[in-house]
């Protein structure tokens, strides 16, 4: 890992200018886990280029008198409506690890979603910062071992549980493979230490029939889970709106649409193209969020548009955290917001309520040249 930069170079003027800095200070293997996707990689592709197929309206001589990006969420406040996505190890990036990028979180007003594969101990990662955390949480095969970790987060200040339920395993990712990635000795998930694991499968055996298949979370663990915690909590990685609906009968005070970053199943549509949908079908009862993709401030107003009160941004951060640390990660997150803001100007959208989908332009499919 080369050093990383005391200051921001000029050339850095987008989070996809990151890209390159990370990938010079990463080994080929780092850069491999964080970037790959799964299969073919055609879902990680489709997550950015999707955006692009959403043409933006621009709307002149509005007011922008007492404009705000400002919003609430689980009684959290947030400067904009943009969270950092659970990410594991973030010390494969940068030797401050989760510390780093939850002290530029606490700078910048954003709330950092903690991976329960953290390198570092989510007690301390919540001490490192003023600023708002949840916890993402999977439901481990040991169900006691998952309720201490909920308590945990609980004690720790945590304000909101993220239950991500669309990686019972994990896909798998050609481009991790072929580097030959293994963690380095001094990254590891601390926070599941102590935990009693699955037994191994039968001789043979490849996913079917195996202890680990066999204990994945199924929608009554939602039940359980509810009666571990006061927290609210949201279902990550729902891309279905029969899944959607299902998770508002069990009680949820949240959904996001999620296709894990293209990093579980290969050949999902892109998370923007499956958010109207799955806004339609929640109606408004509980905040959704969403995640995949999302690269400039026009992408998030577009989600915003399609019916999200907030997104999630993954990859970026962690470029900019191997870039230049908690001062990289804090520069991304403002330029982020800087390019929604001029968004919100451009189309005329003084406060998050007024941004709909009259802020895109509506193709007639028949006629792809008409707008509306």
């Amino acid at each position: 890992m080369t050093a990383p930069l005391k200051q921001i170079p000029a050339q850095i003027a987008a989070l996809a200018d990151y890209e390159a800095f990370a990938k010079d200070r990463l080994d080929p293997g780092a850069w491999a886990y964080i970037n790959g996707g799964t299969g073919d990689g055609w879902t990680l592709r489709e997550n950015v280029a999707a955006f692009a197929r959403l043409p933006v309206r621009t709307r002149v001589l509005r007011s922008m008198q007492g404009a705000s990006t400002a919003l609430n969420l689980f009684g959290c406040t947030m400067d904009a409506p943009i969270l950092i996505a659970p990410m594991a190890f973030h010390g494969l990036c940068h030797p401050d690890g989760e510390a780093a990028t939850a002290l530029a979180a606490g700078a910048t007003g954003t709330t950092l979603i903690v991976s329960t594969q953290a390198g570092q101990p989510i007690e301390q990662i919540a001490q490192g910062t003023p600023g708002p955390l949840w916890f993402q949480l999977y439901i481990q095969p040991d169900r006691a071992f998952t309720e201490r970790l909920v308590a945990r987060a609980e004690a720790a200040g945590y304000r909101a549980l993220v239950l991500t339920v669309d990686a019972p395993v994990n896909g798998v990712r050609n481009a991790e493979a072929r580097a030959g990635f293994t963690l380095p000795p001094h990254i590891r998930a601390v926070n599941l230490e102590g935990m009693n694991h699955p037994a191994p499968g039968p001789e043979g055996a490849l996913l079917f029939g195996t202890p680990l298949l066999e204990s994945v979370p199924v929608w009554e663990d939602i039940a359980w889970l509810r009666t571990l915690t006061k927290l609210p909590i949201l279902l990550k990685g729902i891309v279905d709106p029969e899944d959607a609906r299902r998770a508002l009968n069990c009680g949820v005070d949240g959904l996001i649409v999620s296709n894990h970053g293209g990093r579980t199943l290969d050949g999902v549509p892109a998370a923007i193209d499956l958010l109207p949908a799955i806004s339609e079908a929640v109606g408004g009862q509980v905040p959704l969020l969403m995640d995949g993709g999302v690269r400039r401030g026009t992408d998030v107003l577009r989600a915003l548009a399609l019916g999200a009160k907030a997104v999630l941004v993954g990859r970026p951060i962690l470029h900019a955290l191997a870039t230049a640390g908690a001062l990289g990660v804090a520069h991304a997150l403002r330029v982020l917001r800087a390019e929604f803001e001029l968004a919100m100007a451009l189309t005329g959208c003084r406060t998050l309520a007024e941004i709909d989908s009259d802020c895109l332009y509506q193709f007639v499919r028949d006629n792809p040249g008409d707008r509306r």
